[in-house]
């Protein structure tokens, strides 16, 4: 059925249950996991309460920052890999949107299916923050299994 399935994770607690869930789907299926963490390109400028900051110098130290803690998501992921026996790669990638990341891997290493989570906001909070899931569920061609 699957056989090279993308994992995508922001470290969260619902994205870690996602995972945990899509491992345990992967080995049933004797698929490959790809995880991806997705950074985001970081403004030239910052503002919080008037306040500025700017700089090359201090934008690669957020991206830097960034990317770090994407990697240190993606290396739980492998240690899980590691010990349930599921070969793994992961990718810390840059997207303009991380849903747009998120497709993008998935074309790119040849997944066949995704599997995320959903971090189940409703109403309001959906409609202003957005759903990264919603946009990967409707502009992914690939099969997406989401969990909640």
């Amino acid at each position: 059925m699957f056989k090279n399935i993308l994992i995508p994770t922001d470290g969260s607690r619902s994205a870690n249950r996602a995972v945990k869930k899509g491992f345990q789907l992967a080995k049933q299926l004797g698929a490959k996991v790809i995880g991806y963490s997705a950074i985001e390109p970081m403004p030239p400028h910052v503002y919080e309460e008037g306040y500025s900051i700017g700089g090359t110098t201090t934008v690669k130290a957020l991206e830097r920052l960034a990317r770090e803690i994407g990697q240190e998501h993606l290396d739980g992921m492998a240690r899980l890999a590691a010990a349930t026996g599921i070969a793994f790669s992961g990718v810390v990638g840059k997207a303009e949107t991380p849903y747009e990341g998120i497709i993008q891997a998935a074309k790119k290493y040849k997944c066949d299916a995704i599997v995320m989570a959903s971090h189940g906001r409703r109403g309001l909070a959906d409609l202003i923050l957005g759903s990264v899931t919603h946009k990967v569920l409707t502009h992914s061609k690939l099969p997406v299994l989401v969990f909640r």
